[in-house]
């Protein structure tokens, strides 16, 4: 009897070890294979115009149905708002990038380094003409009511025979308010990141959902917590805000994507209230990244940091209801993959 027990647990414990990886593919795994995709969502971050840009004839080689631009996507730093507007000019013509705008749908946010200053928020003074030079970069309409309102902030549903994507573009600079190292753990109260009016927006737009798949774009990361660097753990109050949001809100199967780091790493959070790990895909540094990473904490990443030029590419199943995330880089290498089946 006693060797039938052992037997039958043995059985037991492995066939769990089975499900679960049925589930999740580990981050790192040689076993990469080119997965069935719906539809594919191409993205990346910190970008000069003035290096050159490797990784465009990748990413059109994927044949994306959308490239997200997730912030610094130029480099303008400045109050002078023709620097800003040649830069973008100067983006429109990296070699390879003109042809992702004729073949792909490209629609993105900002950070701080297209805002116009280094770690910059609210007090910004040529924000409104800044975001005016944005909008032109994405090829907005005047008479758009994008135009008129305040931020950057916006969202579209893409939909396909079989299921759709919302993509929810955040705005982390307009409304965000000023904050040095040492405050950070300090006083939380009346601290914000999106701003009353876009906090409403965001919350109607989770709650109103009917997609099958929410990405929310954010030029910082959300989930990453130990670091010392810009994230929305430095406003600990507005990232429980936007956690408790995703989950009462119920709106269906939400990816996050953030840039701004120069490294790319997924993170991954379980939450009470969420019925699926909510990961956290950083992609950053498309045209310069962090080369001589030594190492940083992230008690919530999944696989190694990858420091190297780097895109990241999103393929929807929606018969397996599956989502395969990969870091590229040149020549379409897979750097690192994890597929995650929701529920």
């Amino acid at each position: 009897m006693k060797n039938i027990f052992l037997i039958l647990t043995t059985v037991l414990l492995f066939s769990c070890k089975n499900n679960k990886s049925n589930t999740t593919t580990p981050v790192g795994s040689t076993n990469k294979t080119e997965a069935t995709s719906d539809f594919t969502l191409t993205f990346g971050s910190c970008n000069k115009p003035s290096k050159t840009n490797v990784l465009w004839d990748d990413v059109l080689k994927l044949n994306p149905n959308v490239w997200i631009w997730g912030g610094d996507n130029i480099y303008g730093d400045s109050e002078d708002m023709n620097k800003i507007k040649l830069d973008y000019e100067l983006q429109h013509q990296q070699n390879g990038y003109a042809e992702v705008v004729k073949n792909t749908k490209v629609i993105g946010t900002w950070d701080d380094h297209d805002f116009g200053k280094n770690d910059a928020g609210v007090e910004f003074p040529k924000k409104k003409e800044s975001q005016q030079l944005m909008l032109d970069f994405f090829g907005v309409p005047k008479d758009s009511p994008r135009r008129t309102q305040e931020g950057v902030y916006s969202s579209e549903v893409f939909t396909t025979d079989k299921g759709s994507i919302k993509v929810i573009l955040l705005d982390t600079r307009y409304f965000r308010t000023g904050i040095s190292k040492a405050e950070i753990n300090g006083l939380q109260e009346g601290r914000t990141i999106l701003g009353a009016a876009q906090w409403e927006w965001l919350n109607n737009e989770l709650y109103n959902s009917k997609a099958n798949f929410n990405v929310i774009v954010s030029s910082i990361q959300t989930i990453a917590q130990d670091h010392p660097y810009e994230k929305w753990a430095n406003f600990p109050n507005e990232r429980e805000k936007l956690l408790n949001m995703i989950a009462v809100s119920k709106a269906n199967n939400v990816i996050l994507l953030s840039g701004d780091r120069h490294i790319s790493e997924f993170s991954k959070l379980e939450r009470e209230g969420i019925a699926y790990p909510l990961i956290d895909f950083t992609s950053s540094g498309l045209t310069h990244a962090s080369f001589n990473f030594k190492g940083e904490p992230n008690s919530l990443r999944k696989g190694e940091v990858v420091h190297t030029l780097s895109f990241g590419v999103l393929q929807f199943n929606f018969d397996e209801n599956k989502v395969t995330m990969q870091m590229r880089g040149d020549d379409n290498k897979v750097q690192q993959e994890i597929v995650q089946v929701y529920p």
